[in-house]
């Protein structure tokens, strides 16, 4: 049977981010055509490892009582070590923590690499943390049997560490939202087709303010619906957001329930993407697949996911006239998410995204299998 172990995710199902959605479909993709997948999820708390069955994927618990950042490395250093007793093939999502990845070339187990984005790179980091994330980056290259990259110009960036035959490209995927309840978002306020949506992290490297701002200059007869968890008390940035938002912004808080967030992406006029840094982004895809109109922060990383069919800002002036623009013509608007959702079912759907990590992982199987 073919054998697969998951590493450098909370765990599944998903409750977090991208990585734990993407860990949770390829699993139960591969469950359903005869693999047998094991997961490492963490656990807040003290105790014993413990496993158990979910949906045919079997799951290894690692009870950490850390918490935060530190919490994650002992997780990943517990999960490797418990990996690295067996010889199935790995695959671990992310490099965040790919120092110890070491051990799992000393046991000669096939260790595959997801390189994620250029986390070292982030605004938000310190120089401790940089430091941290560019060792690992090039642990991860060197570790790694082989290397995934989610973008061209994520791999492009590889390229500078090692060969280009080490690296294949694949991309996020996402589900297709074919429908969705009005009273979803009517319970929210909003009106369908009367609102936009900017789904992100609240970090300055995500155009939050330039979106906020540009928006509020002047009354717009719709509104921006902005997702994410905001501390004015604590967090300047945060607090300047809020204090340039009209009355037109709606901040909703952080939303995880996938029924509300589909429903909030289809029923939006278009999604506002500002993120300046990383690969093929989740909630980026997650928008293309609902059919919405994207107007995104131009750079190389969002021009190669939604293409030449969503609108381009880089700061608050040029995305207040982008928006001015998009929104005179709702004709272009319905034009911009048809030809989003084509791009979407022609490169991003699940079907085809876990097709090609299946082709790569049977082709890196060890040779029992």
């Amino acid at each position: 049977m073919k054998k697969l172990r998951i590493l450098g995710t909370r765990g599944i199902p998903a409750a977090h981010g991208g990585f734990e959605t993407f860990a949770e479909n390829l699993a139960l993709y591969l469950v359903e055509r005869g693999w047998s997948i094991t997961v490492y999820c963490q656990q807040d708390g003290e105790g014993s490892i413990h496993e158990d069955d979910w949906h045919g994927v079997h799951r290894v618990h690692i009870p950490v009582r850390q918490k935060g950042a530190f919490g994650t490395i002992v997780f990943d250093f517990r999960a490797k070590l418990h990996a690295a007793r067996k010889t199935d093939l790995t695959l671990t999502l992310g490099y965040n923590t790919a120092i110890f990845c070491i051990w799992m070339r000393i046991k000669r187990v096939t260790n595959i690499i997801n390189m994620d984005g250029i986390e070292w790179r982030r605004q938000k980091w310190g120089n401790v943390p940089k430091a941290w994330f560019y060792l690992n980056e090039w642990a991860g290259c060197w570790l790694g049997n082989h290397l995934i990259a989610d973008h061209p110009d994520i791999k492009k960036h590889l390229m500078s560490r090692v060969s280009s035959d080490k690296i294949t490209m694949i991309p996020y995927g996402a589900e297709r939202i074919n429908e969705a309840a009005k009273e979803t978002v009517e319970a929210f306020y909003l009106e369908p087709g009367r609102y936009l949506t900017l789904i992100a992290r609240a970090e300055p490297e995500n155009s939050i303010l330039e979106v906020v701002s540009g928006f509020s200059r002047k009354h717009r007869g719709v509104k921006l619906v902005v997702l994410g968890h905001y501390d004015v008390e604590g967090n300047a940035f945060h607090r300047a957001v809020k204090d340039a938002a009209s009355d037109e912004v709606c901040f909703l808080g952080a939303i995880y329930d996938k029924t509300v967030l589909s429903a909030i992406r289809f029923h939006c006029a278009a999604y506002i993407h500002g993120h300046q840094v990383g690969g093929t982004n989740p909630s980026l895809v997650e928008a293309m697949g609902a059919g919405n109109p994207v107007i995104a922060h131009n750079n190389p990383f969002n021009r190669w996911v939604a293409g030449s069919s969503a609108a381009y800002f880089t700061g608050a002036d040029e995305f207040e006239s982008v928006l001015e623009e998009s929104l005179a013509s709702f004709e272009k608007f319905v034009q911009m998410g048809q030809d989003e959702r084509k791009r979407f079912d022609e490169n991003f759907t699940w079907e085809k995204v876990l097709a090609e990590y299946e082709i790569l992982l049977t082709s890196w199987l060890p040779k029992h299998h």
